[in-house]
């Protein structure tokens, strides 16, 4: 095992002056320092989903379906089968992660709830084909952004494009308070709407939030190269011992969404934090784009990046190599090496074997083929020029 252990995620570091008593004023800190409209905070970026679709269906009880992109994350699918609500997996462009707009068209029908585009890993995503495709039959479009805070489309924020957004406060997702998430809309009576949902449905559980301090708490402690070797190093290392790539990347869900409200100390940890946002997010951002640089001159290396006028966060670089034999041979040198070298979903949404009473099965052929061909590079200040140029170096072996 290294003696050091990278994040696969670029992670925003905690001061000790993030823990003292202060103002429980996350959500408004956060708006005013990336010029969002008013934001609601919730426990989880899958609660705010999960209130999110909650709210559209008391305004459309007639609509059950909601179409996502067959690559995403499992949670997403847990949050729809928990309100009884069908998924309608759409499959992606070749060799993106963009929903195809041809399948997303075929996708959208009058039974439509809402459309999820996704900005994976701090993409920006082509919410425009969303919008056309879901307002044609009556249906919302959600941006799942939870992986895209602070990420702008045409110089504003990532959310905002659609009828609503949600981002996550998780670990690893640059701003973190452990777990939790934020609502965004542009349309007040749908933030009301909001309001009155997490109202009704969301709990004060002093036993879940006690729980969430104290791991936040220990987040704090380990989040470095040494803490994270038996943190995340080790029990990454016996996921793969015993086959399991999808215990090892943290695909595997539990059934259950907690939902509770979160507390003022966690809110004030979170407002501090906040204000060191946008320099962590312009520091990684320079960081990525030299090293992306770089890699895109490994023949066969593709780096994903946003579209023209968009400009995304950079937790990781994700790359598609050109074919699966030569990314698992690329893993197998990296994967455990200690240099924040992973994946990002395992598999496409069918072909969780857990998922298999709440994904129905779909021909997604470029959804797996970009689960079979992709790797990511953690993007923290921790992996040096000396550790990056390894890596660059197992790439240009593997793919001469």
């Amino acid at each position: 095992m290294p003696r050091r252990e990278l994040p696969p995620t670029a992670g925003l570091p905690f001061e000790p002056g993030d823990f003292l008593p202060g103002p429980a004023n996350l959500a408004r800190r956060v708006a005013t320092t990336l010029h969002l409209p008013p934001l609601q905070l919730e426990c989880s970026g899958t609660a705010s989903l999960l209130l999110a679709l909650h709210t559209l269906q008391r305004l459309a009880p007639q609509r059950r379906v909601v179409v996502v992109p067959a690559y995403t994350c499992p949670l997403v699918a847990i949050a729809v089968h928990r309100l009884g609500l069908e998924l309608r997996l759409c499959d992606l462009r070749p060799g993106h992660y963009d929903m195809d707009p041809q399948a997303l068209a075929d996708a959208c029908r009058e039974d439509t709830l809402a459309v999820l585009p996704t900005h994976l890993a701090g993409r920006v995503a082509d919410v425009d084909s969303a919008m056309e495709a879901a307002t044609r039959h009556g249906a919302w479009v959600i941006e799942d952004a939870a992986q895209a805070l602070g990420a702008r489309d045409r110089g504003r924020s990532v959310g905002l494009r659609g009828h609503l957004g949600f981002f996550s406060l998780a670990a690893g997702k640059g701003l973190s308070i452990y777990e939790g998430g934020l609502l965004v809309t542009r349309d007040r009576a749908l933030r009301e709407a909001l309001r009155q949902t997490s109202a009704a449905s969301v709990p004060r559980r002093p036993g879940w939030e006690l729980r969430r301090s104290l791991e936040l708490l220990g987040l704090a402690a380990l989040y470095r190269p040494l803490g994270l070797r038996p943190a995340y190093g080790a029990p990454l290392r016996r996921a793969l011992r015993r086959g399991d790539p999808a215990a090892a990347v943290g695909d595997i869900f539990p059934d259950t969404i907690p939902l509770h409200r979160v507390g003022r100390w966690r809110q004030a940890v979170g407002a501090r934090a906040a204000m060191r946002l946008p320099a962590f997010l312009d520091t990684t951002r320079t960081q990525a784009r030299e090293r992306a640089e770089r890699l895109r001159r490994i023949d066969g290396v593709h780096v994903f990046g946003d579209p023209p006028e968009a400009e995304g966060t950079w937790p990781v670089l994700w790359l598609r190599l050109p074919d699966e034999a030569r990314r698992d041979a690329a893993l197998r040198e990296l994967w455990q090496a200690g240099l924040g070298v992973s994946r990002l979903f395992v598999h496409a949404l069918p072909d969780y074997p857990y998922l298999a009473d709440r994904v129905p099965r779909a021909d997604v052929p470029h959804a797996r083929d970009l689960a079979a061909r992709t790797l990511t590079l953690g993007n923290s200040a921790w992996l040096d020029e000396e550790a990056f140029e390894a890596i660059c170096a197992v790439l240009e072996r593997m793919l001469a």
